[in-house]
């Protein structure tokens, strides 16, 4: 199992139900609950890295963290699977 959902960059074991849903309803080990569920994304209309990345910031703006912060832990998003074949 991954320990970074390959589309947000969460730490998997922050997600409050352990991962996403896969088509057939078993657990995905790529991604969180956030970002996929029943085997699809839950956001299609984010289509690039740049896009959750600043979807992101957003949250953890919203959550109170400095934005320099934010920035911080989500620069590798284009690193991760979703974004890397794109």
């Amino acid at each position: 199992m991954n320990t970074l959902c390959q589309s947000c960059g969460m730490p998997m074991k922050k997600d409050p139900l352990n991962g996403g849903t896969n088509a057939d309803a078993s657990k995905s080990a790529e991604y969180c609950s956030y970002c996929f569920q029943d085997g699809a994304f839950c956001s299609p209309e984010i289509t690039t890295a740049q896009e959750m990345q600043t979807f992101c910031i957003g949250k953890l703006k919203e959550h109170g963290m400095p934005g320099f912060m934010a920035w911080l832990l989500t620069r590798n998003i284009p690193k991760l699977k979703r974004w890397a074949a794109k």
